[in-house]
């Protein structure tokens, strides 16, 4: 039997994920406990594709924790370049490490390395379809702002369409009570049909989609801001038209909620003005320690070791 890594947040029970956010918030109360409980664990960081945040998140949790980071970080210094498989490349690294995360560019790719080894495979993103982990920086950045996970509005802005954190943060909050969803893009970047008609209309959850941020803002408790995704796109030039869709500033938060909070899963290129960093809604500086203290209990979690 296969040891139960993290390829997608719906593997996770609600329960689950509340245990995890209690012990990030333990770590966070307590770090010296934790400094030394992945003592002789080995990562391996097998990023495909760039990223900087997530990477160095993966990274610097494994380290907090006491245990030590292998990896690369583009798939040009690893031996896919010479043609190696995925499931060839993740069983020799099996050989070296205890855990595994993996960020690739096509969709599946991570749960194809953990078809084939025994050790944990976590997602750390596959192209357009999911990126669990950052999910559950979403949640825990949401509880540690809010305070409670039901009865919310969540405003989803941007690229709806390969946002791979808003499929997934769509997941996750559609299993607590009370949430509706506000979609607000551009017509050719909506939120995909399986995601409305899988987890939405499935489970009954309210939502609607709109093109103008403005009309909704004051309505919203969570701003979930994103960038348009110009490695998504075959057509530079519908990137070019696309990408300055929405720009947050101070101007457009007057009429918002004094307790709303503004998440974004990063980088921003100009989504968000800088001028918003100061404004105490703005959480997404602080979503990123959160998702080094929910990374480090996650790592717990799937190695089976408590404090």
């Amino acid at each position: 039997m296969k040891t139960r890594g993290l390829i997608d947040i719906a593997e996770l029970s609600t329960e689950e994920i509340d245990v995890m956010m209690d012990v990030a918030e333990d770590i966070i109360a307590h770090p010296q406990a934790y400094s030394e409980l992945c003592k002789g664990k080995k990562l391996a960081t097998l990023f495909y594709e760039p990223s900087t945040r997530t990477r160095l998140s993966f990274e610097s949790a494994m380290l907090d924790l006491g245990g030590s980071v292998i990896g690369f970080s583009e798939a040009s210094s690893a031996s896919v370049s010479k043609g190696e498989s995925v499931a060839d490349t993740a069983r020799v690294i099996e050989c070296y490490a205890d855990i595994i995360a993996m960020r690739h560019p096509k969709e599946g790719a991570p749960l194809v390395a953990q078809m084939n080894v025994d050790i944990p495979v976590i997602n750390a993103g596959d192209g357009g379809h999911n990126h669990p982990t950052q999910t559950l920086t979403d949640l825990f950045t949401i509880k540690r702002e809010i305070g409670h996970m039901d009865h919310l509005v969540i405003g989803c802005c941007g690229d709806l369409k390969f946002g791979r954190t808003v499929h997934s943060l769509v997941t996750a909050m559609s299993r607590y009570p009370g949430v509706k969803f506000i979609f607000i893009s551009p017509e050719e970047l909506r939120i995909p049909e399986h995601v409305r008609s899988e987890v939405l209309d499935a489970k009954n959850i309210p939502y609607m989609e709109t093109t103008s941020l403005e009309d909704v803002i004051g309505e919203l408790d969570i701003l979930y801001m994103t960038r348009v995704q110009k490695e998504r796109f075959f057509n530079e030039a519908d990137y070019l038209r696309l990408r300055d869709s929405y720009i947050l500033t101070p101007e457009k938060l007057i009429s918002a909620k004094k307790d709303m909070r503004i998440l974004h899963p990063l980088p921003r290129v100009n989504e968000i003005s800088v001028a918003v960093d100061s404004d105490d809604r703005a959480a997404y500086f602080r979503q990123v320690t959160n998702g080094k203290i929910i990374r480090m209990a996650l790592f717990l979690k799937l190695l089976g070791i408590t404090k």
